[in-house]
C-alpha cells in the first residue's frame, strides 16, 4: 500500500529529487556561526540542540552547504553490476554563513529530525567510506585529547576552529561546496541498533591513508554527543541502475542493499525521534500523525513536504496527547501571501536585527489560540507556499493548470479519516491565488469545507468564474462560512502616492463580490467608527471593510489584530470572545521563541 505521501508525489506529478536542500533563504540578519558559539556555551546538549534546531529550519546555513554532492557506489550481485548514485551534503552539518560558520553535532534524535524535514537520511557506513573515496577535499583528522569537557560547546568551538582553518588552507584544491571528509567522524545508521535502540553508532574519521580512526561504535548511548561527531545529511532520492529510487528502497532490496550497506538488509534506517512515551502512545491513537515529527515548539507535530513545481508546504497538528481522536479535524489550508516563507508566516519573538516579516501575521500564534477555544476540533493547518512566494505567478506559469490546487488539497486531505475532515480555505494576500484557481477547477464546492476566509485577499475574484458556486455553497449548509477581511487599499498612500486602482484592489473586488452575492441573500449592513459590517444568512457570510480615513497600508495589519482568529470565528458563538479585531494580539503568549 502507498503512503500518504507517495500518493501526494504521484497527484502533484512533481520531479524525482531536487538537488538541493529544502531550506528558507538565510536571512542577512541570521546570526553568525561565532554568535552561535557565544549563545551554545552555557548550555548542556538538552538546551544546546533546539537552539541549533530553530537556526538550521529557519534556513541559518552556509550557502554552500545547500548543494548535494553526487557520489558513485558501484557492487556486483550474482553477476550483475549494480550502479548507485547518492547525493550527500558537502560537509557536516552547520550552522552560520560561508564566512562564519559553526559545526554542529547534535543527538542522533535530532540529526534525525532534522533528516526527516528535509527529505534526508543518514548514511551507513560504506556510505561514509564512499563519501571519502569521492572528496575534493580531504582533510587530516584534528583530534583533542579527550578529557569531560569533550561533550562541552567550548570544545565543539574549539575544534571548529581547528578545521575551519585547515579548510581555509584547502580553498585551492576545492572551493566552497566541494565535498569534504576527512574532518568528523559520523553518526550512522547500522543494523546493531535494532537490538540498541537507546544507543549512538558511529564511524568513520579517515585518515590521509584512507583508514577510519573508528570503526563502527555502538558503546555510546544515545544522549552521548562530543566535539567529533558530525552529522552527514544525504538526499533520501538517488538513482539506481539509471532509475529514480530511494535509499530506503536500495537498503531494503536483497539484490542491491550491498551497495549501501555490508550488514545485508537493512529496514531499520532511522533513529527514533520520539522519546516521549507519552507522545509515541498518542502518535499510535491517532493514526494520521503517523507522518509527523515533534516540533521543538509547543508540543506541537509538524512534516514539511516539498511540493516540486507547486511549492512547499508544512503542515502543523497540535500536541498528541491534546487530541481527541473522536473529534473532527479541521484542517486550515492557508495559501500565503506574496513574498513571503513560511517560517515568516507562522511568526516568532523577534530580536531588533531580525526580518520585520518574522512579526506581522504570527499565524503559528493565533491558529494555537485558536486551539484553545475549538477545545470540540482538532485544529490543523497546512501552510501553502507557493514557488518563488508568488501564487499569481505560479498560477500565469506556462502549462499550469487550475487543477493543480484541487489536487493538492485532496493530496494533502488523505491521510485524515475523511468522515471526520473539515476543511477550511483562507488566504492573505496574493494567496487568493491558490484559493481563486481551486475554486475555478471544481465543479462545486464539496460539502466539507466548512470556511472559505479572504484575508485582504481577493484580487483574483471573477463574477462569471466564482459567484455562483459561492452562492450554491453557501445556500446548501448552515454550517458554511465565508469571511472577507478587506480595507479601502485605493485611497491608501505609498510614499504619498496610490498604488492599486478602485476597482482592482480588495476594497473593489470585495464590494464586486459583496454585489453579486447581494443578488441571491439578503445583507444586512452597518457602520462602527471606521469599520463596515455586512452580513447574510444570520451572520454566515460576514464582510469587514475598513474605510482607512488615515489612508494608510492595512494590508498586513488587519491580519495581525487578530484578523485570522476573526476570520475563523465568524458568524458563530466564539466570534469577539477573548479578542477584538482590531484590537491589541489576543495571542501573544502564543508565539513561537
Amino acid at each position: 500500500m502507498r503512503t500518504w505521501l507517495q500518493i501526494l508525489l504521484i497527484c502533484l506529478a512533481t520531479p524525482a529529487f531536487a538537488q538541493t536542500l529544502n531550506l528558507p533563504p538565510r536571512a542577512p540578519e541570521a546570526p553568525g556561526g561565532s554568535v552561535i558559539s557565544t549563545q551554545i556555551a552555557p548550555l548542556a546538549r538538552p538546551e544546546r540542540d533546539p537552539l541549533i534546531l530553530r537556526e538550521i529550519l529557519r534556513g541559518n546555513v552556509p550557502e554552500f552547504y545547500r548543494h548535494f554532492c553526487p557520489v558513485s557506489v558501484t557492487n556486483v550481485f550474482q553477476g550483475q553490476t549494480n550502479i548507485a548514485t547518492f547525493y550527500a551534503a558537502p560537509d557536516y552539518l552547520a550552522v552560520g554563513s560561508t564566512g562564519d560558520y559553526l559545526l554542529t553535532p547534535v543527538s542522533p534524535a535530532t540529526a534525525q529530525f532534522i533528516a526527516d524535514q528535509l527529505d534526508c537520511v543518514l548514511p551507513t557506513p560504506p556510505m561514509v567510506d564512499a563519501i571519502y573515496a569521492a572528496a575534493q577535499v580531504k582533510l587530516a583528522p584534528s583530534p583533542i585529547p579527550p578529557t569531560p569537557a569533550m561533550v562541552t560547546s567550548e570544545v565543539f568551538t574549539r575544534h571548529n576552529e581547528l578545521v575551519h582553518q585547515q579548510r581555509l588552507v584547502r580553498l585551492a584544491d576545492g572551493p566552497w561546496g566541494a565535498l569534504v571528509a576527512g574532518d568528523k567522524k559520523d553518526v550512522v545508521i547500522s543494523a546493531r541498533l535494532a537490538a540498541l535502540p537507546h544507543k549512538v553508532a558511529i564511524y568513520g574519521w579517515h585518515q590521509t591513508n584512507g583508514v577510519p580512526i573508528q570503526p563502527l561504535y555502538t558503546g555510546h548511548t544515545a544522549a552521548w554527543v562530543d566535539y567529533s561527531h558530525g552529522i552527514r545529511l544525504i538526499s533520501r532520492h538517488l538513482t539506481v541502475n539509471g532509475q529514480p529510487g530511494t535509499v530506503s528502497d536500495v537498503l531494503a532490496d536483497p539484490q542491491l542493499c550491498g551497495l549501501l550497506s555490508r550488514e545485508g538488509v537493512l529496514t531499520n534506517v532511522a533513529y527514533p525521534t520520539n522519546p516521549i512515551p507519552a507522545i509515541a502512545t498518542a502518535n499510535h491513537r491517532v493514526p494520521w500523525l503517523s507522518g509527523f515529527s515533534p516540533s521543538p515548539y509547543f508540543g506541537e507535530q509538524i512534516h514539511l513536504l516539498d511540493l516540486g513545481t507547486n511549492g512547499r508546504a508544512l503542515i502543523n497538528a497540535p500536541a498528541p496527547a491534546s487530541i481527541v481522536p473522536a473529534n473532527p479535524v479541521r484542517l486550515i489550508f492557508y495559501a500565503l501571501p506574496n513574498g513571503n516563507t513560511i517560517e515568516q508566516t507562522i511568526g516568532r519573538k523577534t530580536l531588533p536585527t531580525d526580518d520585520w516579516h518574522f512579526d506581522i501575521q504570527h499565524i503559528g500564534a493565533q491558529t494555537r489560540w485558536l486551539r484553545t477555544v475549538l477545545t470540540n476540533r482538532t485544529v490543523v493547518i497546512a501552510y501553502l507556499e507557493a514557488p518563488g512566494r508568488a501564487w499569481p505567478a505560479w498560477r500565469r506559469s506556462p502549462g499550469h493548470d487550475d487543477a493543480a490546487a484541487v489536487q493538492l488539497v485532496q493530496a494533502l486531505s488523505q491521510p485524515f479519516p475523511a468522515d471526520q475532515l473539515e476543511i477550511v480555505l483562507a488566504s492573505h494576500s496574493g494567496g487568493d491565488g491558490f484559493i481563486f484557481a481551486w475554486l475555478k477547477a471544481v465543479p462545486e464546492i464539496p460539502p466539507n469545507v466548512v470556511r472559505i476566509a479572504l484575508l485582504d485577499s481577493d484580487y483574483a475574484y471573477i463574477r462569471d468564474e466564482h459567484a455562483a458556486k459561492l452562492a450554491h455553497w453557501l445556500a446548501a449548509g448552515a454550517d458554511h462560512y465565508l469571511s472577507v477581511l478587506a480595507y479601502h487599499d485605493a485611497i491608501a498612500l505609498l510614499n504619498g502616492k496610490s498604488f492599486v486602482s478602485e476597482a482592482g484592489g480588495t476594497w473593489g473586488r470585495s464590494h464586486a463580490l459583496l454585489t453579486d452575492l447581494g443578488t441571491v441573500f439578503p445583507f444586512t449592513s452597518q457602520t462602527n467608527g471606521s469599520l463596515e459590517t455586512h452580513t447574510a444568512r444570520q451572520g454566515q457570510v460576514e464582510f469587514l471593510l475598513h474605510e482607512n480615513p488615515g489612508r494608510k497600508i492595512l494590508h498586513t495589519v488587519q491580519v495581525e489584530l487578530n484578523g485570522f482568529i476573526q476570520a475563523m470565528l465568524s458568524g458563530t458563538a466564539l466570534a469577539g470572545q477573548g479578542y477584538t479585531y482590531f484590537g491589541s494580539r489576543a495571542y501573544t503568549n502564543w508565539i513561537q521563541p
